[in-house]
């Protein structure tokens, strides 16, 4: 346990908290996490981890962008929230597919050029956790139910690695994602008789 790690787990948890609540802060919060979290996991030879910090930054801004653009959207009587939509057949298939070749792909690679621990595990983690960041990104309530189970594996891997104040946070993440999964549903509820969902 580090201090590092321990102010890595408050502003992770803030971040996700924000984004439960479909508030834009959650992006820049956001980015605070994963730089925090790539040194976090350079330091524990979760290189997988570490790459993953990198692309979650780049699908931060992404994701802060598409929100801001979306936002821009709504009419003057309704919620300067986000509006959030289900996932589409095509984006979800595609998503799995392209999540399960990642994972082979770097696993192989992690297990051949370095001595990442849990290479397969962990590239797997890595590969469907992106999936889910871009779901989040595109508004998809499907992202929260990728997020329970990428988030419980999590959970498990980090007990292993001995990263405790981590594993609790992720243990903290799945509850957050719950919590997720049950106010996008409900606001999607709402919007429903109002608008027609958009593929996006």
């Amino acid at each position: 346990m580090s201090v590092l790690e321990i102010i890595g787990v408050i502003v992770s948890a803030f971040a996700i908290w924000l984004t439960a609540r479909r508030k834009m802060l959650c992006w820049p919060v956001g980015l605070v996490s994963v730089a925090l979290y790539g040194w976090i996991f350079f330091d524990a030879k979760l290189y997988s981890d570490m790459l993953l910090q990198g692309a979650f930054a780049v699908l931060q801004i992404y994701g802060w962008w598409v929100w801001l653009e979306q936002r821009k959207l709504n009419s003057p009587a309704e919620s300067a929230e986000v509006r959030v939509q289900a996932v589409t057949p095509m984006a979800l298939g595609s998503g799995v597919l392209l999540a399960i070749i990642g994972s082979v792909v770097l696993g192989s690679l992690m297990a051949r050029l370095t001595d990442a621990a849990l290479p397969y595990v962990d590239a797997s983690l890595t590969a469907f956790s992106l999936v889910a960041q871009y779901w989040t990104a595109r508004r998809y309530i499907a992202s929260w139910w990728l997020w329970i189970a990428v988030d419980v594996v999590y959970v498990g891997m980090f007990v292993f690695k001995g990263l405790y104040p981590t594993s609790g946070l992720y243990a903290l993440f799945v509850v957050l994602a719950l919590i997720g999964l049950r106010d996008w549903s409900r606001a999607a509820a709402r919007a429903e008789p109002t608008q027609t969902p958009r593929a996006a």
